[in-house]
């Protein structure tokens, strides 16, 4: 993860059909990975994810972790040698080889909010975001996330954050009276 943008904390309904109301984060962020180098013959598509992990409230318990954003991968069926002829053509232009598999996300919102267990994110520290992929092959098992070279495969260099702590609660001030009590923002 290159750069985190944003984050910001409200109140309120994350999604529609809930009818209590809970603290949830929005984040934005920037991302440059190439993983281009996961590609061959045998590489169907690849699942990348990127996930907000925090510590646990208590000692001796797993972190926190959340799937904040993700992406399929697909590889270019004109290079698959395990298909016929005929069905190896591309519904699209294809890529050129070296773009494949490269993310540059500029501004980038998070396909999916946080929260916790409790519903209350505030007071929430050292978290860190993180970047993840899963190589699903024609023929084979599946691969996941490296930090050190396999084969041909490059090592995931960098793929997390620095340290981050949720932000204070996004309030907006009483418009009446002068007075200085702040409401919850609503969204």
């Amino acid at each position: 993860m290159e750069k985190l943008l944003m984050i910001t904390r409200v109140k309120g309904r994350p999604h529609y059909y809930r009818t209590k109301k809970e603290e949830y984060a929005i984040i934005r962020f920037n991302l440059d990975a190439d993983l281009s180098s996961l590609f061959n013959w045998n590489t169907k598509q690849i699942f990348v994810w990127a996930t907000a992990k925090w510590p646990a409230d208590k000692a001796n318990v797993a972190p926190n972790e959340a799937v904040i954003w993700d992406q399929i991968i697909t590889a270019d069926p004109s290079q698959n040698p395990n298909l016929p002829m005929d069905r190896r053509k591309s519904k699209s232009a294809p890529l050129p080889k070296s773009e494949r598999g490269v993310i540059k996300l500029r501004n980038q919102k998070a396909k999916y909010q946080i929260t916790d267990m409790i519903g209350n994110i505030a007071h929430k520290t050292n978290a860190t975001l993180e970047l993840s992929w899963n190589v699903q092959p024609w023929v084979g098992a599946l691969t996941w996330t490296t930090h050190k070279p396999w084969g041909n495969w490059h090592a995931l260099r960098g793929g997390k954050s620095k340290k981050f702590d949720f932000p204070d609660l996004k309030v907006k001030k009483d418009a009446g009276a002068g007075s200085s009590s702040n409401k919850e923002a609503k969204s």
